[in-house]
This record gives structure tokens, C-alpha cells and sequence, in this order.
């Protein structure tokens, strides 16, 4: 018998529709979304003013991530991405604007199976947005490049944030 938490996220779907969600292939959207802060002295170097959005989940070993999720059936993969930012963060797209000329594509192993996940980037019209954390998280973070890193925990996460990093700093 599957016993799934209340806590979990998982619990509230029927069963029959969790099975298959598992049984799909791996695959997942979402956006790196960043704010920028007012700009310090004059000295200060190009995106010391940004800030990347993580969030913790409130399952297995509470890692830090963009938010992101499955596609569902009949999905795009741009419309995956603004539904779990949605879902996840509370963020609607007219809170935030997507830029052009980014997306990454991650690759790794979970549970012995190959996953996808696909990134694009966005910026916070309002830096002082609230975010509003659904049950599968319990946590958000704002955090330069360095400290994001550290709480991504996963290379193949710190190489996107530094990739997304380098791309804004050339179109600086």
C-alpha cells in the first residue's frame, strides 16, 4: 500500500494519475527567475545587483531549486514552465518578464532514469514581489550567483545559474 503525507504534494492526487505521472518519461520546465536590486556605489561590478529566486521542497532531501515541474499531457514546454512557476511561487507571467535568447537544457540521472530539464529565464518586473510557496516546498531564497550555487548543491543547477550569470553580464 502507498502511503503518501499529507505534506507531500503527492497525497492529493488519485492514484491511477500518480502511477502514470511516474511511469512517464522524465521531463520537466521551468525558469530560472532573477530580480535586480537598486545598484550600489559606482564601483560595484555588473550583477553584484542580481539575485537568483531557489526554493526548498518539502520532500525527500529538501533541495534548492527554480521552480520547475512534469509536463503534463498536451503541455508545451514554455506552458510547463509558467504553470509551475504559477503553482510553486505564486508568480503569474504578467509579474515577470521572460528574456530572449536563453534557455538551457539539463541532463542527469534520478532514480536510475535519465531526465530533461528545460530552463528559461526571466526577470522580476517588481523586486519586492511576494512569492507565495505551494505545499511542495517549504522555503524560497533570494541569492547572489555564489550563495545560489552553494544551495543548488547539484553541478549540473550551478552550471545554468553561472551560464544565466554570463549571459546577463554580456548584455550588460
Amino acid at each position: 500500500m502507498l502511503f503518501l503525507p499529507e505534506w507531500s504534494g503527492l497525497a492529493k492526487w488519485p492514484k491511477p494519475l500518480l502511477s502514470s505521472r511516474r511511469a512517464m518519461a522524465l521531463r520537466a520546465c521551468g525558469l530560472i527567475i532573477y530580480r535586480r536590486l537598486q545598484a550600489g556605489s559606482p564601483s560595484s561590478k555588473v550583477g553584484d545587483n542580481i539575485e537568483y529566486l531557489l526554493l526548498q521542497t518539502s520532500y525527500g532531501t529538501h533541495h534548492w531549486t527554480p521552480p520547475k515541474g512534469h509536463v503534463d499531457p498536451g503541455e508545451d514546454d514554455l506552458q510547463t514552465a509558467l504553470r509551475e512557476t504559477q503553482e510553486e511561487a505564486g508568480l503569474n507571467s504578467s509579474q515577470f518578464t521572460l528574456i530572449e535568447g536563453f534557455k538551457k537544457e539539463l541532463q542527469y540521472t534520478v532514480r536510475s532514469k535519465p531526465k530533461t530539464v528545460i530552463y528559461w529565464l526571466a526577470e522580476m518586473n517588481d523586486c519586492n514581489t511576494e512569492i507565495k510557496l505551494s505545499d511542495e516546498h517549504q522555503a524560497f531564497r533570494w541569492l547572489k550567483l555564489e550563495e545560489a550555487c552553494k544551495c543548488a548543491e547539484y553541478k549540473e543547477m550551478q552550471a545554468a545559474l553561472r551560464a544565466v550569470h554570463q549571459f546577463l553580464h554580456s548584455k550588460a
